[in-house]
């Protein structure tokens, strides 16, 4: 089995004071004992993002993890990440009349999991499981 890891698991994993740290850890832990683990070159953007880790760190920290990046987006991945994002649109305007907050990488990491097959390990079941009603989803 496949695991595809979403940001929010590798943010809460790094600050030690993020009330998350364990949760993270331990899913993470169990998503290697289930098999392979990959990251989508959109995440892997993302946290180049943070001030405190640098590009051959963040290198460093998937191969000892472990972690495989998928740098290729297929048109498939694309196109469900756009009809996913019009959905959250679409939902939150309809819902509350407010303005999107989440960002199209969320939507792009959505996709590659579910157009690859794979399970999405993340701590943000709600966006995932609207956006995405057939992705498997591993939350804590």
């Amino acid at each position: 089995m496949t695991t595809s890891i979403d940001s929010n698991i590798i943010v809460a994993l790094w600050w030690k004071s993020d009330p998350l740290n364990r949760i993270a850890a331990q899913a993470l832990f169990q998503a290697q004992r289930r098999g392979r683990m990959v990251v989508c070159a959109p995440a892997y953007a993302e946290l180049m993002g943070d001030p405190d880790r640098n590009e051959a760190e963040l290198d460093e920290f998937f191969a000892e993890g472990g972690i495989l990046i998928d740098w290729v987006l297929d048109e498939e991945i694309w196109r469900e990440a756009g009809k996913a994002y019009r959905g959250y649109i679409h939902r939150r305007r309809s819902g509350s009349g407010a303005f999107p907050r989440q960002i199209l990488t969320d939507f792009l990491i959505g996709a590659h999991s579910l157009v690859r097959g794979y399970s999405l390990l993340t701590l943000d079941r709600r966006l995932y499981a609207a956006a995405f009603p057939k992705l498997k989803i591993i939350s804590k």
